[in-house]
Parts: structure tokens; C-alpha cells; sequence
């Protein structure tokens, strides 16, 4: 083994300049974090514990997973701040094939996967609102059926990757100041319920006696915490082009994903506060519900002009993070040389994203029968983050003098409780979704033809 393998070397000339400072880092974090989960998810950890306490626990363990994760992932971007984030780790510690069986996953579904569902929820967030209230109607005159709503998804997925496509500089600034204003709306969301009439501190003591309870229910609370803190990962993907990278990095990963925890505690205590356990429960949009009761209509609103700021945050740092996996596989020369293409002008790598936002246009207009193959992205995702959080012992161990600015606290503990989280989380969703995690592994084997084919192609050429 070569004392610095590929992955760990500077990508000479990769043409992404480092434009992101400590703030626009954190607003990827927390932005690309926050979506519409935690205005909705309270309803489900009540049906499966049945108390506010256990609730809160379960917001506690799911949090400290995540900063566990964060914790090992700011070591690894710290130590190899390259675009591509995990595949750079995977590569370098496990070999082109995995790295590239990472790659393709993402490209092939799971980015666009997610920029397509995420541009969906925002559709149906905006339906609240009366002038958008024809989105959910069919578009009349097509062969099949097609609405309003996917062709609005198709219309913003293209106007967030044309913003990316004009330069991260651009991208991080509408991240930054969208994210404040997410914050923002999240706050007045919580001063509005501490400070209703409405509102009992008794009602923290209810309970919902019919909750699943017991070890399984609170499991899937924290289960469904995951979820919620999902997408703290992505940063590292453009690691690549944050500014003081040894530093910025750590702070960003870590100071945002507690700044997330607590908008998240906050959030749910002001829900609590305003409605009881059972009302939390029979709601499946309890933050829109305790709105209501304080402020009406447009307590309702609110809400709903948040959890849409939310969605929108979200899909601009998961479009930017998405490119950057093919576009830093590219550089290695491991995919389409195509796509290492940067923009002379902008210096983003415009091919990458325009190739991730065609995908995601091909799923918004098969939605419905592509809504199924989404979740099997579920499996895979858990499954890398596993891998990609192992690779801290491969360094550790490998090249154990390499220059570390930041190193995971109590090594080797936190990482190796995030990786057994993520294999706890991997099998619970395997077991709960047998058909669907055998067909995620083989669309994650379905690189294995692509790569052979790509190895052939490049020693003809």
C-alpha cells in the first residue's frame, strides 16, 4: 500500500474554488438538515411512545447518534477536505470498487431521488396556500396522468440547479440567508405557543395509553429522530470548497448539528405546550394544528411558510452536494470524464449538475411509479454511512502520522457507537422492508456492470 493513497492526494487542477466560509458551511448543515420532518414527526414518536419523557429521550439519543457521526465525519473532511465527501473516504480506505459502488448509488437515485421528493413535498407544502391550491389538480389533456404539482417539482428542481450552476459563491449565499430565515420563522413558531394563553405546562404529563410503548416503540422513535437529523453528511461533500477547511469544517458540522437539536427540542416542546398527547398523536400535522389554536389562520400559515422555507433550503444543499460525488469520481477517472467538467466562468461543475437534475426530472414525471423506488435508497444511504464512518479506524491505523487538525473525541468510542447505530438502523430497516432493502442491494450492485464497462471503455480509448 502506497503511504498516501489516491483518495488522500489534492485532486491537482479540480477547478472548485474554496469560497465558503464558517457560516455558509453551517448553513449547508443545518439547511440541508431541517426540512419539513420536524414540523410532522412529533405525531409519530407519540404513537410509538405514548410519553412526552420518552419522547424527549428519544430526541436526546438520536441527536447524540448524529454528533457522533458528525464528530467522525469532521476528522475525515478535516483530514481530506476534497469534493466528493465519502466516496474520497471510501476510496481511499477501501479501493475504487467501493468508492465506486458509492457513487453510483447516489447518482444513479439517490440524489436525484431525493432533489425529486424533496421538490414534491414542497409542492404540497404551497398547496395550503390558496394560490397554489390548483397544484394538486391533473393537467388536463395528457396521455397519462400528470399534475400541476410535478410540473411545478420539474420547474424548481431546474431553477435550484441553475443557481448551483452559477457558482457555490451564489449557492451558499441564498443557503446562509435562507437558513436564517428558516430560523427565523422556526423561532416565532416556538414564541407564538410559550406565549398563547392557550398553552398548559400540564400537558406534558399526558400520556397516549394505546402507543406501541415498551423498548420496540421508543426504537422507532429514535429510529425516526435519525431521519430527522438526516443530511448532516452532505457538507462533506463539498469540503472541497469551504475556506479553512481545518477548522470551518468541525465548527460547521458540529456547532450546526447542535444548533439543530436544539431548534428540534424547542419545536417540540412548543407543540407539547399547546396541544395534549392524544391531539399530538390523531394529528399528522401537529406544529400546523398548535398554530391553529394559537393564532388561527394565519398561526396556521406560519407554519406553513416555514416548513416551505425549510423544503427549499433543503433541496438547494442537496442538489449542491449531490454533483459533487460523480463530478470528484470523474477527476479520479473513474466515471465519464464528462462529467469533471468545470464552468470557466462560474467554477461549478455544471455538467454533473445538469446530468443530476435530468435524472430527478425523469423520476418527477414517472412520480407515482417511482415513489416505491425511493425508499430503497433507505438501505443504501445507512449502509455507506456505516462504511463511510469505519474508514476512520483504516487511517487511524494506515497512515497514523497523516496531519488530523481535528480528531474525533474519544476515539475510539464515538465512532465505533455511530457505526453500530448506523448497522442497528441498517437491520431494522432490512427486517421491516425485506423486498425493498434486497432490491437496494442490487441497485447498489448495478454499478458492478457499469464499472467493468467504464474500465474497458477507458483502456479502448
Amino acid at each position: 500500500m502506497e503511504e498516501n493513497p489516491p483518495a488522500v492526494r489534492d485532486h491537482g487542477g479540480a477547478g472548485l474554488p474554496r469560497v465558503l466560509g464558517a457560516g455558509g458551511a453551517t448553513a449547508i448543515v443545518v439547511g440541508t438538515i431541517i426540512g419539513s420532518g420536524i414540523f410532522l414527526i412529533p405525531s409519530e414518536m407519540m404513537r410509538d411512545t405514548g410519553s412526552s419523557l420518552l419522547v424527549y429521550l428519544a430526541w436526546i439519543v438520536g441527536g447524540l447518534l448524529s454528533l457522533f457521526g458528525a464528530m467522525t465525519y469532521a476528522e475525515l473532511s478535516a483530514m481530506m477536505p476534497r469534493a466528493g465527501g465519502e466516496y474520497i473516504y471510501l476510496r481511499g480506505a477501501y479501493g475504487d470498487t467501493t468508492a465506486f459502488l458509492y457513487m453510483w448509488t447516489w447518482f444513479s437515485l439517490a440524489k436525484p431521488g431525493s432533489i425529486a421528493t424533496i421538490a414534491v413535498g414542497l409542492a404540497r407544502t404551497l398547496e395550503f396556500f390558496p394560490v397554489f391550491s390548483r397544484l394538486s389538480d391533473a393537467i388536463p389533456g395528457m396521455p397519462i396522468p400528470f399534475y400541476w404539482s410535478q410540473l411545478f417539482a420539474i420547474a424548481v428542481a431546474w431553477l435550484i440547479t441553475g443557481l448551483n450552476c452559477l457558482g457555490i459563491r451564489k449557492a451558499g449565499n441564498f443557503q446562509l440567508a435562507a437558513t436564517v430565515l428558516k430560523v427565523l420563522l422556526i423561532a416565532l413558531v416556538v414564541a407564538l405557543c410559550f406565549c398563547s394563553p392557550a398553552g398548559q405546562w400540564s400537558r406534558f404529563l399526558t400520556s397516549l395509553p394505546h402507543a406501541t410503548g415498551g423498548w420496540t416503540g421508543f426504537m422507532l422513535a429514535v429510529i425516526a429522530t435519525l431521519w430527522a437529523y438526516d443530511g448532516w453528511s452532505d457538507l462533506s461533500a463539498v469540503a472541497g470548497e469551504v475556506r479553512r477547511p481545518e477548522r470551518n469544517i468541525p465548527i460547521a458540522l458540529i456547532g450546526g448539528l447542535l444548533l439543530v437539536a436544539g431548534l428540534y427540542m424547542a419545536t417540540n416542546a412548543a407543540i407539547q405546550f399547546v396541544l395534549p398527547a392524544a391531539a399530538i398523536a390523531a394529528s399528522d400535522w401537529p406544529a400546523v394544528a398548535a398554530l391553529r389554536i394559537v393564532a388561527g389562520t394565519a398561526g396556521a400559515g406560519i407554519v406553513a411558510a416555514a416548513m416551505a422555507v425549510s423544503i427549499l433550503v433543503a433541496l438547494n444543499g442537496s442538489t449542491m452536494s449531490g454533483a459533487r460525488v460523480p463530478y470528484a469520481a470523474a477527476v479520479d477517472g473513474l466515471f465519464f470524464r464528462r462529467f469533471a467538467r468545470v464552468h470557466p466562468r462560474f467554477h461549478s461543475p455544471s455538467a454533473a449538475l445538469v446530468a443530476q437534475a435530468i435524472l430527478a426530472t425523469v423520476l418527477l414525471l414517472f412520480l407515482s411509479r417511482f415513489q416505491q423506488l425511493f425508499e430503497l435508497t433507505v438501505f443504501s444511504e445507512w449502509l455507506f454511512y456505516a462504511l463511510a464512518a469505519s474508514t476512520v479506524f483504516v487511517y487511524r491505523r494506515r497512515l497514523p502520522d497523516l496531519p488530523r487538525p481535528y480528531r474525533v473525541w474519544a476515539y475510539p468510542v464515538v465512532p465505533a457507537v455511530f457505526v453500530a447505530s448506523a448497522a442497528v438502523v441498517l437491520v431494522a430497516g432490512f427486517a421491516g422492508n425485506l423486498k425493498g432493502s434486497l432490491l437496494g442491494c442490487l441497485l447498489i450492485l448495478s454499478g458492478l456492470p457499469v464499472l467493468l464497462f467504464l474500465r474497458l471503455w477507458r483502456v479502448r480509448h
